[in-house]
């Protein structure tokens, strides 16, 4: 059944995390008439809703000069420096509250509409045409139609929701890498924590031994914010749950938030620097690192990427580890490049298989499980956006599918705007 469209546009974005509001930004600098829609209030994606932060590597060393050769540029570089000039970032660790006034800022300078709190619940397709997507919001449901849809809700809603085929997990048995609630820890002594940094995995391991902790996580991921008070935990283990299942997900907060105390009992009684620490905040979401991700024109394999593969069509390069964590328990494996060393990433692997006017961005392209540890990071999503956003515009002035776009003109564009794609 047609549903009244609420307004039309040459791009629609689902999606306003950092693959979403880059695709958006791109697609209105280059001309098209374009809508950012989003599920919460803010732009900014994992450091908003999942308190994601610092940023991975997304940089190699060239060994023959020492030269640092940033592989993540364009809007995210842009991104990146808007951060350090008002003195929001540090290092690679920035205030996710800055970012999301800069994104606000960004998209409405370039001219691009955004609609917050509002989510993706369905999607009309005709042939291997997406011709409207519908969300639900305090308006009730709002259709909107477009000459181009991008779905950057890393999760392949949409895609999924229009009926283009999607995989979920590992093949052997579909589970996914765990799912991560990330918080926040204030009251730390950090003169005493830092000189205690070196015995907390020991004492982690120890205790757990003991058999009374229930996080299966092996070690514990502590980042430094931009507050020396305040340090972030990436540290609890959510294993065996589907990231695309209401119930799984409701089970995988209850059980996150029980690691959370676990954590911050455990700092407080052994890490010195942490005696008087309270939790402070949680993420809004438990994280989630990897869900369903479309089958695409091209699956981009980890042998691809360990070969460094340079694809005809490619839009985007990185280099981040092969980062698996384990979905059954403890562990995590690594593969890391050596330095100099970086892959690439195909156009075709953004494209659903046989969509006409739908592309994907995000963790959710299409990869094979290994493969997707690596690219998942938020530089790299970003710079997929970019290269959606960029295709899209230039199929809705071609007047072509997203098949089609012109893949020289594509890099060409890409690049002219900053971008580096190897």
């Amino acid at each position: 059944m047609n549903k009244q469209v609420e307004r039309t546009y040459d791009v629609v974005v689902i999606g306003g995390g950092f693959a979403g509001a880059a695709a958006a930004l791109a697609s209105a600098r280059n001309g098209a008439k374009t809508l950012l829609i989003e599920r919460i209030n803010a732009l900014g994606g994992a450091p908003a809703t999942m308190a994601i932060n610092p940023f991975m590597r997304y940089f190699t060393r060239i060994p023959e000069t020492g030269e640092t050769l940033y592989l993540a540029r364009g809007i995210f570089e842009e991104l990146v420096t808007a951060m350090r000039e008002a003195g929001e970032m540090i290092a690679n660790r920035f205030n996710p509250e800055w970012l999301k006034v800069v994104l606000n800022r960004k998209l409405l300078e370039a001219g691009a509409d955004l609609l917050f709190n509002s989510y993706a619940i369905s999607a009309e397709r005709e042939g291997d045409r997406v011709n409207t997507v519908t969300v639900a919001n305090k308006s009730g449901q709002m259709t909107f139609g477009a000459k181009v849809f991008i779905d950057c809700t890393g999760d392949a809603d949409v895609a999924s929701l229009a009926g283009f085929p999607t995989r979920l997990g590992r093949p052997s048995d579909g589970l996914c890498q765990p799912m991560t609630l990330c918080f926040l820890i204030g009251g730390v002594n950090h003169e005493l924590f830092e000189k205690s940094q070196d015995s907390i995995i020991p004492l982690w391991q120890a205790e757990q031994k003991k058999g009374y902790i229930k996080n299966p996580m092996d070690t514990i991921m502590v980042f430094q914010t931009t507050i020396p008070s305040v340090i972030r935990l990436n540290a609890t283990r959510v294993i065996r749950r589907n990231p695309v299942d209401a119930w799984d997900v409701t089970q995988a907060d209850i059980e996150a938030r029980e690691q959370e105390v676990e954590l911050w009992e455990f700092l407080r009684k052994f890490v010195p620097g942490c005696a008087d620490c309270r939790i402070l905040s949680s993420a809004v979401q438990t994280g989630v690192r990897e869900s369903r991700m479309i089958d695409g024109e091209h699956i981009l394999t980890a042998e691809e990427l360990v070969a460094c593969t340079r694809f005809d069509d490619r839009i985007a390069a990185g280099n981040y580890d092969i980062d698996i964590h384990n979905p059954e328990g403890s562990g995590t494996s690594h593969y890391f490049f050596p330095d100099g060393q970086y892959y690439t990433i195909p156009y075709r692997s953004l494209l659903p298989k046989n969509a006409e006017n739908l592309l994907v961005a995000g963790r959710c392209i299409s990869t094979t499980h290994e493969a997707q540890a690596s690219i998942r990071i938020m530089p790299i999503v970003c710079t997929l956006g970019e290269a959606a956003g960029t295709a899209a515009a230039l199929a809705v002035r071609s007047d072509v599918s997203v098949g089609k776009v012109d893949v020289p003109t594509l890099q060409k564009t890409l690049t002219d705007a900053g971008a580096f794609i190897g």
